[in-house]
């Protein structure tokens, strides 16, 4: 039974069981500060257990795109090096919001399994919760009573805190779980060892393969468990390791998941899978990070030095060295195996098949990048390895990422392989020095809700006021970057919170005896929550509203023309044109979006042009409401792949222009007034980025350069501009050649000056001046004395406020004294250092008034010499 088909089965089986199927939330979390990357089905539905937002369905089936590569749940360093862990894997999943609990989710687990899936009952162990008395929590006794119905109790095994109570986090919604797990041995195996002893033992034959999770507490911040208002159930199953179960094979590398991969890998590096031991982990690892890279490309995340990007870059490299020491591959490879993929994935993950030329070209350009600096990184760690014996420096591991860009997991890596180990502590203070700019740390530390008010649905009216009457139903302390704010959660509201590139409202709320400025309107978990400085005394009066209009306004204009420059971009660039991240604010927008080339003037020209025809145009705007995804798709509405859409949605239409979108907009086009691209450039490889300007942002940025355009029109005194830049750019290249040769005169006549002036001591010839020239002067004049015989010269210089000297030895004399030594000598009487060759080097300092020792240490150095 082929992958594709087990998914299908899940899928129709819990569809049976009156289960909606939903799509998979994106790979890459949006609106979400505790999380990069989704790692868990449940995280689309993290608002529903908190309570935030009632369910549109009691029960939910689907199949999630999961990453598990930082935080708590980090797979990568088992990755390829055992054949069940990955970083990117397919969660089956199933839930019930208030409906269903533990007897209905494990009988249909069983069903599935062994109805559906046809697996053999006698290699099942299922473990459940022990009980904790130090929690006071008991024992998991009705699904233990639960599954004797299907199991014998001798495979129904307790499991402790860690293993069998699933949390969320350290507050929130948790509850005991149920896993599932398989005996995937051979009989003969299974006769030796008993199975129940090596469940959740890491056994790569004896896998958990289905967690049942139970929420039925909530965890407050003091640690307490209090009972939910009601009890839900969220199950995740790894398709990858129930296919291997499914196709009879002992790894899920040996699943038709997996190997159309690796052939293609194996085609490439010309090596065949099984028959070595480095050989296939490399082609696992790379057959796993593969998928990890491209579904994240696909979902709009491109790799990067910060964040979420540099954690895909990270895995974009691994797999790149594991192909470059392992199967030989010394060009860009990967890019390659996208392809393969797409023809696997791409009907199912549809964002994979649209998408594909951008994944191949970010790879290539990401392969190519690293790739210059791999052969220089490996080098330099086989030199470090020279000089050690089974430890290195931390600061050498951080020197490789700071200088060659070797992710800390990777370097650990290569020097495991060779049986090394390095000081961690070390390499972490270094990195924390680096990373001093950043001395606070951003994360947001909140207390529990406090609940003025019972509110089940909190309200937008933004879109249609900007001003209205309102109540606090809770509020809770947070404290960031040690400044306290507080969190205020309305009844209603009119002000918009951070979201879909657009920054959150501003404005205040009040009433007879205060107002309260709301300094950030942002998004937590489907909560809008307004930030302020202080609370208002009378938390449970009724507030007055009032959003900042000119902010609104101005937010609007740029988020409007966002869609206009993206239609625009489209028309005139092609259809490949996608959106790949977006900023708006009240003074620029800023749009980021595929494209493999810099646009060229004349595009910009013309796409700033149909932009502002279509604001002269003055559409107006179409609002679809409450418009259901599909027929969202049939009207041809962009959408962003990056994002979760409901089934219901909003489509803003100006004309041909329609998006998906919940942000704010103008009624009509006319009201963004002039619109000015004001920079184009490359954000990543195959990424580009646009800045521009709207209504009274763009008039003040035309007046500046109007103004500026004046200025420059006096200072050339011609009222053709350019022509008088021209010429006075003429008449500097031949004053500047002018200098040169007076400067070259200049330098020649002291170079001769200081040759007859040389003291002579023990035969040699030597100079010792502090002299009034820039450093490279200086150097020139001392590498003119190459042609010169038996001398040492000693020149220094003053350089805004700081000392620099230099040191020159004929090529006669390098055998007996060195540049570099001496310099490194004198250095020391200004507090500086420096380097250089035999004959030549310099040195910088702090300590100016150092410069008269430096030249008397320097001629006492020649007297001491055996120069003759």
């Amino acid at each position: 039974m082929k992958s594709l088909e087990i998914r299908k089965l899940f899928l129709d089986f819990f569809r049976s069981k009156d289960h909606k199927i939903v799509s998979s939330a994106p790979i890459v979390v949006q609106n979400d500060p505790s999380l990069m990357f989704t790692n868990a089905g449940m995280n689309q539905f993290k608002d529903i257990f908190l309570g935030d937002r009632k369910p549109k369905e009691k029960r939910i089936t689907n199949t999630q795109k999961c990453l598990r590569v930082s935080g708590k749940h980090n797979d990568l360093e088992e990755v390829g090096h055992d054949t069940y862990h990955h970083t990117m894997f397919e969660m089956l999943g199933s839930w019930s919001f208030d409906n269903y609990f533990k007897k209905d989710a494990i009988n249909w687990a069983w069903e599935f399994l062994i109805d559906v899936c046809k697996l053999d009952p006698t290699r099942f162990y299922v473990t459940i919760f022990e009980g904790c008395p130090i929690s006071k929590l008991e024992r998991d006794n009705e699904s233990y009573s639960i599954w004797t119905s299907h199991l014998p109790k001798d495979r129904i095994l307790n499991g402790n805190l860690n293993d069998n109570f699933w949390k969320m986090g350290e507050t929130g919604p948790c509850g005991p779980c149920s896993e599932i797990h398989y005996d995937n041995r051979s009989l003969e195996d299974r006769k030796k060892i008993n199975g129940s002893t090596l469940v959740n033992m890491d056994h790569p034959q004896v896998i958990e393969i289905w967690n049942l999770v139970f929420m039925q507490y909530v965890q407050q911040k003091d640690g307490k468990l209090n009972d939910l208002p009601s009890f839900h159930v969220d199950t995740g199953m790894g398709l990858e390791r129930l296919a291997m179960i499914v196709q009879g094979v002992g790894s899920n590398y040996e699943t038709d998941i997996f190997t159309p991969l690796i052939n293609k890998i194996s085609s490439i590096s010309n090596l065949k899978y099984g028959d070595d031991i480095e050989v296939d982990t490399s082609m696992r690892v790379i057959s796993d990070h593969i998928r990890a890279i491209s579904f994240s490309i696909a979902d709009g995340q491109i790799p990067s030095n910060t964040k979420a990007g540099y954690v895909i870059r990270r895995i974009l490299r691994r797999a790149v060295r594991y192909g470059y020491t392992f199967l030989n591959i010394k060009e860009p490879f990967m890019y390659k195996i996208v392809e393969t993929l797409v023809d696997e994935m791409g009907d199912h993950f549809i964002e994979l098949k649209s998408q594909k030329k951008l994944i191949e070209n970010i790879i290539q350009k990401e392969e190519e990048s690293f790739l210059n600096t791999l052969s220089q990184g490996l080098k330099k760690i086989d030199s470090i390895l020279l000089t050690s014996n089974s430890t290195i420096s931390g600061k050498q591991v951080f020197e490789l990422y700071d200088t060659y860009g070797f992710p800390l997991d990777l370097t650990r890596l290569i020097l495991k392989e060779k049986g090394i180990t390095f000081d961690e502590d070390e390499y972490y203070h270094a990195l924390n020095c680096q990373k001093s700019r950043s001395k606070e740390d951003g994360r947001t530390n909140v207390d529990d809700w406090t609940v003025l008010y019972e509110d089940k649905v909190e309200e937008f009216v933004g879109y249609k006021t900007l001003q209205t009457d309102v109540k606090i139903t809770k509020y809770r302390k947070a404290i960031i970057k040690n400044n306290i704010y507080y969190h205020l959660v309305f009844n209603i509201t009119p002000f918009y919170a951070e979201g879909g590139g657009q920054i959150g409202d501003t404005g205040l709320i009040k009433n007879s005896s205060c107002s309260i400025p709301i300094i950030n309107t942002i998004i937590d978990n489907g909560l809008i929550i307004h930030v302020v400085d202080s609370l208002p005394k009378e938390l449970t009066s009724t507030f007055q509203a009032q959003v900042n209009f000119e902010k609104r306004l101005a937010c609007s204009r740029n988020h409007s023309a966002t869609h206009l420059l993206h239609s625009s971009l489209q028309n005139i660039l092609g259809d490949h044109v996608m959106q790949k991240g977006s900023f708006i604010n009240e003074k620029i927008l800023r749009f980021d979006f595929s494209h493999f080339s810099k646009i060229d003037e004349k595009d910009i020209k013309n796409i700033e042009l149909e932009v502002n025809q279509r604001i002269l145009d003055n559409i107006e705007l179409v609002e679809h409401a409450n418009l259901p995804l599909s027929k969202a798709k049939d009207m041809g509405a962009k959408m962003l792949f990056s994002e979760k859409y409901e089934d219901v949605v909003r489509v803003i239409q100006f004309s041909e222009s329609k998006e998906l979108c919940g942000g704010t907009h103008v009624s009509s086009t006319g009201q963004i007034g002039l619109f000015k691209i004001i920079s184009e450039s490359s954000i990543s490889s195959g990424v580009r980025r646009i800045e521009a300007l709207t209504g009274i942002s763009t008039l003040k940025y035309v007046s500046e350069r109007d103004a500026l355009l004046k200025e420059v029109e006096i200072l050339v005194k011609q009222k053709n501009i350019v022509k008088g830049i021209e010429q006075l750019i003429s008449n500097n290249k031949a004053l500047e050649k002018t200098f040169l040769k007076i400067n070259r005169n200049r330098l020649d006549n002291m170079s001769r000056e200081l040759l007859s002036s040389a003291s002579k001591m023990n035969n040699v010839r030597y100079i010792a001046e502090i002299v009034e020239l820039s450093a490279n002067d200086i150097k020139n004049i001392l590498l003119g004395f190459k042609k010169e015989k038996e001398v040492v010269a000693f020149l220094a210089t003053k350089l805004d406020g700081k000392p620099i000297i230099s040191v020159f030895v004929s090529d006669d004399l390098c055998h007996k004294i060195n540049a570099v030594n001496l310099i490194n000598e004198l250095a020391v009487e200004i507090d500086g250092g420096g380097g250089g060759q035999p004959f030549f080097a310099t040195a910088g300092g702090k300590k100016i008034d150092g410069l008269d020792y430096c030249l008397q240490k320097f001629k006492n150095i020649i007297k001491k010499s055996q120069l003759d």
